[in-house]
């Protein structure tokens, strides 16, 4: 039976005749339900309702995480083209522990999402505990391998002298505090599959909070707080992130929403965790494919130079500052798609992916066209340097020309992964980013002369083409009938 009611289809007469100031009204209610965290049943509520509910807490957190992306980059950059090159190579590192944190988020997101919508939030808060318990045997030994082997690693991404002998204690804190990131994407995952995203929203707030006030205190040494330079970018995020770790927790034992993990779900359960590893291991290797790719594209353009580098590492910065709101967006219809999954609602669940992609593509669409025009403006709040901001300037306005086609696929993939389906995402993956994108890369930036702007063109491309493969799979429907 068709989930969409003759109702939702078409305005009634009431609906259109609703003077002004009630449907101003009627959104202002939505939004502070949106933000203090609604307990509605998500399956049964219409579907624009239920993404504005869900999207609004999950953009808002998305801009969150920006924030972590652009607050380094912005008091880093009064330090120079070299610790602005720091900060991006040592993103491009910590870009592999990034996807194995979305692989692991995608996992507990599609379980949890799916157990919600079939009723069964015991089992659910059984499922948090599997992914969380999968998340701290990980983050271990990745954070003692990172700053065991920081500086081996900068050299093989094209450090400079500089960044070799003062940037890698930066790379050192922020490697060795990979188990904050782990955490906080994981347990923000698990929130979101419940429904609760006005929580995750909540722990990136504090998260950032710590990170905006103890950045400039550490880099520059204001007041009693040591003068640490780049390292103490590196410090104040950490130390936000692990605050906002330790908030989650709370959360999750103190309850209040739609998922709370008491002591007698804290015990294995090997079947759980089972399928959780096998979507998970699907969900890192599609992560760890698209974002390998970044790291291979900072090392050819940094056979350019640090200011190539970190004219990149700039662009690529206000890029996520665009995008993360709009995975919120995506994040929004990959939970929508679990619940109605779990609740046996398919149609719904497609029809929900739509309309957040039509919401997604008219804000990312208008962005876009902004940073084409003003590209120059937007650099110039990161950095005064003309080589830099040339190189800036160029990567922002190629990638923002194609953000119509990024504002489907985002969205469709996500879609794909709230189902359960993480090998579909994974197979467009590997074609698109590590068959097309790369190699395109190379030939435009070497062989073709174009040096970074090759590089930069084949990001567009890449993505475009992802997306036009995405609608065609997502259109025939096998993600409906996905068990997990």
């Amino acid at each position: 039976m068709s989930e969409i009611s003759p109702a939702e289809a078409r305005p009634s007469p009431a609906v259109a005749d609703t003077p002004p100031a009630d449907e101003a009204q009627g959104l202002w209610a939505s939004l502070k339900e949106a933000v203090h965290g609604s307990r509605q049943d998500l399956t049964k509520l219409p579907i624009r309702k239920a993404i504005f509910l869900l999207s609004v807490p999950m953009v808002l957190e998305m801009m969150m995480e920006s924030v972590f992306a652009v607050v380094d980059v912005f008091f880093v950059g009064r330090l120079g083209a070299d610790a602005v090159a720091t900060v991006g190579l040592t993103e491009s590192l910590l870009s592999i522990i990034y996807a194995a944190a979305m692989g692991l988020s995608i996992g507990a997101t599609a379980l949890v999402s799916r157990r919600i919508g079939e009723g069964d939030p015991e089992r659910a808060a059984r499922t948090a505990v599997q992914a969380i318990g999968l998340g701290v045997v990980l983050a271990v030994p990745v954070s003692v391998a990172g700053v065991v082997f920081s500086r081996p690693l900068m050299a093989l991404m094209g450090g400079s002298p500089w960044v070799l002998e003062h940037g890698v204690r930066y790379t050192q804190v922020m490697l060795g505090g990979m188990g904050s990131v782990l955490l906080l994407f994981l347990i923000n995952a698990i929130f979101r599959g419940a429904g609760d995203a006005a929580i995750s929203m909540r722990v990136l707030w504090l998260a950032n909070a710590i990170n905006i006030v103890l950045a400039p205190l550490l880099i520059f040494g204001v007041g009693p707080f040591p003068e640490l330079g780049v390292m103490g970018a590196a410090v104040a995020t950490t130390f936000g992130r692990s605050c906002g770790v330790v908030y989650q927790l709370y959360r999750l034992a103190r309850g209040g929403g739609r998922l709370q993990v008491r002591r007698e779900h804290l015990r294995l359960e090997p079947a759980t965790m089972l399928a959780m590893m096998r979507m998970s291991g699907a969900g890192t290797a599609q992560a760890l494919v698209g974002t390998t790719s970044w790291v291979v594209l900072a090392r050819i353009v940094s056979t350019f130079g640090s200011t190539a580098v970190a004219g990149y590492t700039i662009a690529i910065r206000i890029v996520l500052f665009a995008l993360l709101p709009s995975w919120g967006l995506s994040n929004a219809a990959a939970t929508l798609v679990g619940q109605s999954l779990g609740a046996r609602q398919p149609e719904r669940g497609e029809h929900a992916v739509w309309t957040a992609g039509r919401i997604n593509a008219a804000f990312l669409g208008s962005l876009g066209l902004l940073f084409v025009l003003f590209a120059k403006q937007v650099v110039g709040i990161f950095t005064h340097d003309a080589e830099v901001t040339a190189y800036a300037v160029s990567a922002l306005r190629i990638m923002s020309a194609s953000f119509l086609f990024y504002a489907f696929g985002m969205v469709l993939t996500a879609a794909f992964n709230g189902s359960g389906d993480t090998a579909t995402p994974t197979v467009l993956n590997i074609a698109c980013f590590w068959l097309l994108e790369l190699p395109l890369a190379w030939v435009l930036a070497g062989p073709m002369g174009l040096g970074p702007t090759g590089a930069f063109l084949s990001i567009s491309v890449a993505f475009s083409v992802m997306t036009v493969a995405s609608v065609i799979l997502f259109r025939r429907g096998t993600w409906k009938h996905r068990q997990v």
